[in-house]
């Protein structure tokens, strides 16, 4: 019998008392067994930290710290990570059921070469979590894909801890975009082995740092054009923000899919 495959879910907070027991209760009631979830706080100022040692039998590891920022503290937990696999869980996002990572476990198992899975997500009030706003459907991915605007969802992106190793953590030189930047660096500069999913796994509140803005997405915008640059992939304006503006529009669309 195949040994199972240790997930390891990085949560990175910072003044979130109102919806961390919801991430917490998500991770916590997965149907698989072999997971460490680790908290990495960045010092918050409310109650956060309190909810979090209420809840350390569940955890891992905490750390509560100043940092540099979300990918600041994505890279600390990502260092102390044991997993064989690695999955990013926001503070204000949770499982669209229980037996997530139980298939994300079983796809890695029942495909050894494979480097990392994603798949889709919902995003929902940041008031009520029951009401879906939009849907992110991805799709599978093809190379030259991320000079067209497209990325997967980063919560739902899943990769072995080896692809880290070998290729890198969050580069802090992005403000916003670092993870378009990494999955961008793993699956076009890097070629990973990578696999779509086509269902959701992931429920995420609106109101991010990527979205809660018009001011924010423009400027992840420019640094995703500035990692295509620097990586020496191909860029096209017109085409880069069509798509952009075509995909977020038929996201809103499909809410009623969800």
């Amino acid at each position: 019998m195949s040994k199972t495959l240790k997930i390891s879910i990085i949560t990175v907070t910072r003044n979130s008392a109102r919806v961390i027991n919801e991430c917490l209760a998500s991770v916590n009631s997965q149907t698989h067994d072999n997971i460490e979830h680790i908290v990495i706080d960045g010092a918050s100022t409310d109650e956060t930290l309190s909810l979090l040692k209420s809840k350390l039998g569940q955890l891992k590891t905490l750390i509560s710290e100043p940092d540099k920022g979300i990918y600041d503290a994505m890279n600390k937990g990502i260092k102390i990570a044991t997993g064989d696999i690695i999955g990013i869980l926001n503070s204000d996002d949770f499982y669209e059921n229980n037996n997530i990572l139980m298939k994300v476990e079983n796809i890695f198992s029942e495909n050894p070469s494979l480097d990392a899975c994603y798949s889709d997500l919902i995003y929902t009030s940041q008031l009520n979590s029951l009401k879906n706003i939009r849907y992110w459907k991805s799709s599978k991915f093809i190379p030259g894909l991320f000079s067209n605007g497209w990325c997967p969802p980063h919560p739902t992106f899943f990769a072995r801890r080896s692809v880290y190793e070998r290729f890198g953590n969050y580069d802090l030189n992005y403000r916003i975009a670092s993870d378009v930047e990494l999955m961008m660096r793993f699956l076009e500069v890097h070629k990973i082995n990578v696999c779509y999913i086509p269902e959701v796994w992931i429920k995420m509140r609106m109101g991010g740092t990527t979205n809660k803005n018009f001011k924010n997405i423009l400027i992840q915008n420019k640094e995703v054009l500035y990692a295509l640059k620097r990586h020496k992939l191909p860029i096209n304006l017109a085409r880069f923000f069509y798509n952009k503006i075509i995909s977020r529009s038929l996201q809103f669309l499909k809410k009623q899919e969800a």
